[in-house]
Formats: C-alpha cells, structure tokens, sequence
C-alpha cells in the first residue's frame, strides 16, 4: 500500500482540518501529513467550546477557535506547534491503538536524541513534561490519528488561552484533562528553528512510511477542500453550535446576584435571574431567547434593556457591562 505523503504550507486551521476530512474521506491510500496553523484553540468534536477557553482572553488576543473530527481535548494551536496527521486502512479497528501510531514519530523524536516516552493517557512526553497530545477518528475501515508536537510554542498564551471555570458549566460533554507541557526545542542538544524541525519531522517519518510519495493537493482537491471550510469547519454552527447541550450558572460572591442559562445548539434557550423582578426577568428571557451565547449578540440583544437593568442592577453594585462579562 502506497503512503501518500503531504507537507501543507498554509496556516489557516479551518482549511488544514478539512484537509484531514477531505483526505480520510476521499482517497484511498495511507495518509501522512505535516502541517501548522496559526494561533488558534480546536477544541475536539465531543466538547462544549465555551467551556474550553477563556472567552475574554480570546476575543481581546483574537485568537481563532476551531472545531476538529476527532474526540479528546481542547489543544492550542501557533506556528511553534506541528501537527501531524495518520490515517490508515484497517480490516479491525481494534487492532489499531494510539502507540502503533505514535512509533514512527516517537523514532523521529529520538534521531534528534530526544528522551520521549508514552504516557498512560497516550500522550507524548520528555521529563514528565507533556510534547503531544493525540486523538483519534474512525471512518467506515480508516482510521484518523493526530497529534500536536510542542516545539516553541508560547506557552503563555497556550495557559491563558485555556484558563476557564469548569465549576459554572453543568453538562455531559467531554472536558479536556489539564496536563503540565513543555517545549521540544528546550531539550535539543542543538537549536533548531521551527522551521528546520518542521522539514526534519516530515522527511523523518515519511522515510519510515511504507511506499512513501511525497504528494501535493493540486487545484480540484484544494477547491473541495475550500468548500468544505467554508461550510462546515469555519462556521459558528459547527465550533459551537454543536457544542452539547449545558447550563451555566454565575454568582456575583460580593453581593449575592445569581442567574442561570440554559443553552441548546449555542443557543440561549431559557434562564432564570434570581435577583431581578418577575417583570424584568420576563423582559431579559424574551430578549435573549434564542440568541447564540456569544458576547457580542448578547450585548445587542440586552441593549435595549440598559437603563431598566442598570437601574434593579445598581443594588447589586452591578452594571448592564459588568452583567455580560459574568455571562461567559
């Protein structure tokens, strides 16, 4: 079986994860490919986006947040990170796990004489400091695998970016388990640029791929792929309307005010104010039902109630704005 092997140069999360789509789903021969995305946050298909990032800090750094095929958790994405993606063809699904994966990229790791090592959770690490995070995705007899290779990512950003408080949210999805990381390039011997350990892990694990041709996406698959991007990854209904269902609760601790959302699909669908009259209750539900919980369309849609909110919310030492950042 021929491997085809592909090197993308484009950043855009969105295009490059409907590459793997595109790939898993329409060719027919074992897959490798290596690629980077500008900074961003993908979270995994089975989680509840809002509840993986730290809504304020991404909006103000306008960091991008994506949704990938696979389950698992929320990674952070910048052009220090390469990703690496498998897919193969199986007879048994079972047969398959995360380590028969992780050899080829393990034994890249090691030719730069890395000391890596699987942890029991399949990650990657060197010195107890998480490199990889993976995941996977099936698909009829194909088997999606990829992961994350730390190299010089800011890691910063990476903690600021996923900072979030899990105990407001009450809900079924998958929550991302918080892993102490490192960089690759701080245990090299010999410094690299990401981009040198780029071309190194490409032309490394490709040698290793059985009947490997190095391949590109010519102009028909790249207009499928487009596509695909525009209607699917790069929409607001798949990163978050396809978040699971979940309520979030907040309590201003000073005073006492507390209210309660209940989200379907992205949606506000319901919620309760515990500190506000029936009448303006009744007014703040009708006026936000149905609208995404995203900060800017709460905000247009509770506009038109400022001065009645600013005025029951001022015993609270509370404002309509200091009301919407509790909100996410």
């Amino acid at each position: 079986m021929t491997t085809r092997c592909y090197y993308i140069d484009t950043l855009n999360p969105y295009f490059n994860l409907a590459t793997e789509e595109f790939l898993l789903k329409n060719m027919q021969d074992d897959i490798f490919m290596l690629w980077r995305g500008e900074s961003s946050i993908v979270v995994g298909k089975h989680q509840n986006a809002l509840a993986e990032i730290n809504h304020a800090y991404v909006k103000q750094e306008e960091l991008k947040v994506a949704r990938r095929l696979s389950g698992g958790g929320t990674v952070f994405h910048d052009p220090g990170n390469i990703n690496f993606t498998l897919i193969r063809n199986v007879e048994n699904v079972e047969q398959l796990n995360y380590a028969m994966f992780l050899e080829d990229v393990k034994t890249a790791l090691k030719g730069l004489g890395l000391d890596v090592y699987n942890s029991k959770r399949d990650d990657l690490l060197i010195e107890e400091l998480k490199i990889s995070g993976n995941a996977q995705h099936v698909h009829k007899k194909r088997v999606l695998h990829h992961g994350t290779l730390l190299f010089d990512s800011n890691l910063s950003r990476l903690k600021n970016a996923l900072k979030v408080y899990l105990s407001r949210f009450e809900h079924k999805a998958v929550q991302s388990n918080r892993s102490k990381v490192g960089n690759i390039s701080d245990f090299l011997k010999k410094p690299m640029s990401s981009e040198d350990f780029s071309d190194y892990m490409f032309t490394a694990i490709a040698n290793l791929m059985p009947n490997p041709v190095i391949s590109e996406l010519n102009e028909e698959d790249k207009q499928i792929i487009e596509q695909l991007r525009k209607e699917k990854y790069n929409t607001w209904d798949w990163i978050y309307g396809y978040s699971p269902k979940y309520t979030y609760r907040n309590k201003h601790e000073e005073s006492g005010f507390e209210f309660e959302l209940k989200v379907r699909k992205g949606r506000v669908v319901n919620t309760r104010w515990y500190n506000l009259s029936v009448e303006l209750a009744a007014k703040l539900n009708d006026a936000i039902d149905g609208t995404r919980h995203e900060i800017d369309d709460v905000t247009m849609a509770m506009k038109p109630l400022k001065s009645e909110l600013n005025n029951e919310l001022s015993e609270y030492k509370l404002s309509l704005e200091s009301l919407i950042k509790m909100m996410f």
